[in-house]
């Protein structure tokens, strides 16, 4: 039995970002979506499944904290790896946040694409 392509939902409203993001992890395999901030990316993942989601911090309509709050509020997405990109890491209590809202990873802007990949795919490589 052939395994399903695992997809990724990219939010940033830094759309230089999101697609540098977006190739790194089409790279690897991946298939991907981005939005270009928190309500649509919701709006997506209530459309469709995504088995990692990897968000911005700081944007737009819906921050990456409320985002990742509204999607831990669904079954669907309860237990989902999320990663959080942030360029405010020091004003941001990530330790907090990553026990409240179960973030599986931060990664200060800016980053490596390639840490991005390594990252996704030893979450995405732990079983359910």
């Amino acid at each position: 039995m052939e395994e399903r392509v695992k997809r990724a939902l990219i939010v940033d409203d830094n759309i230089a970002l999101a697609r540098i993001t977006q190739f790194a992890l089409k790279g690897a395999g991946l298939e991907t979506e981005t939005a270009c901030n928190g309500r649509v990316a919701f709006e997506l993942a209530l459309e469709s499944h995504f088995d990692i989601v990897i968000t911005d911090q700081q944007m737009p309509e819906m921050t990456g904290v409320e985002l990742c709050q509204r999607l831990r509020e669904e079954p669907a997405y309860a237990h989902c790896p999320i990663i959080l990109l942030t360029a405010k890491g020091l004003e941001l209590e990530l330790h907090r946040l990553r026990e409240e809202l179960g973030i599986s990873a931060t990664f200060a802007k800016p980053f490596s694409p390639s840490a991005i990949v390594k990252s996704v795919s030893e979450l995405l490589a732990q079983p359910a």
